[in-house]
């Protein structure tokens, strides 16, 4: 599978894996359309990427679920062809459930799930009539398994699985593609901006996130998966034998998540 001449849109690439994303898949000969938030900082990760002149900016806020199938219909007027979005931003949390106010599990279902939910029904139609597409997924490993400390996040998770595992069975005799993709721990700044108890951000990067897998290593390994067209990948360390334990090994696996270092 050839990227050059795609049209692609990627959430959350004003940094982390989307900035990573967005200047692989520009070097690839991909058209972007790349959204987040801070609408300067897409614009200098536009002018970063291999002709910026092919790849325009979009703002908006996951945040904002029903305001997105306005801002869908707005970046598409004039796009003849979608043929692929990639739903990566999102927010972490780093705290107990106990302790974290309602209002972030509200916020994390919200940016994490509803987002990219709304967004895809916004582009569905599209992709539906011109009877090809691929909906890819940056989830987490944390949507395969909960940890602590990640009570609304894996929540949120748990959820895009069911939803985009179920779209897939609907939409795969119509020529449309749907990939998961999990990420273990990668160096980003997702630790930094993870939600706490009260809604502030944590401000500091752990250690485990610190020594994670580079965006730009993630980001290739992430674009050979998509190439394959595969259903549901895992890439990071060893953080991914956790899937498999928790699999074949329950009981093992509840025992050693209590003890798990993940802050």
């Amino acid at each position: 599978m050839s990227f050059a001449g795609q049209t692609i849109w990627i959430t959350g690439a004003s940094s982390g894996i989307g900035e990573a994303l967005a200047y692989a898949l520009a070097e690839r000969g991909a058209h972007l359309l790349l959204s987040a938030r801070r609408a300067e900082r897409l614009e200098a990760v536009r002018q970063a990427c291999a002709h910026p002149e092919r790849h325009r900016v979009v703002p908006l806020d996951l945040g904002q679920p029903e305001a997105l199938f306005g801002v869908a219909d707005a970046a598409l007027a004039d796009v003849k062809t979608l043929d692929m979005v990639i739903h990566n931003g999102g927010l972490s949390q780093r705290a107990r459930a106990a302790e974290t106010d309602f209002a972030v599990d509200r916020r994390l279902i919200e940016v994490d799930y509803l987002g990219p939910v709304a967004l895809t029904k916004a582009v569905l139609p599209r992709m539906l009539a011109q009877g090809h597409g691929h909906l890819v997924v940056v989830s987490s490993l944390v949507g395969k398994f909960g940890t602590p400390l990640r009570s609304g996040y894996a929540g949120a998770k748990h959820a895009l699985h069911g939803f985009f595992d179920s779209l897939r069975a609907e939409v795969a005799d119509a020529g449309l593609a749907v990939t998961l993709v999990c990420p273990g721990f990668i160096r980003t700044q997702v630790s930094v901006n993870a939600l706490t108890a009260d809604g502030s951000a944590l401000g500091e990067m752990n250690d485990a996130q610190a020594n994670g897998m580079p965006a730009d290593v993630f980001a290739e390994k992430m674009l050979a998966a998509l190439a394959a067209r595969k259903a549901e990948v895992y890439i990071g360390g060893r953080e991914k034998v956790g899937i498999y334990v928790k699999r074949f090994f329950p009981s093992l696996f509840n025992r050693l998540i209590r003890r798990a270092k993940v802050t």
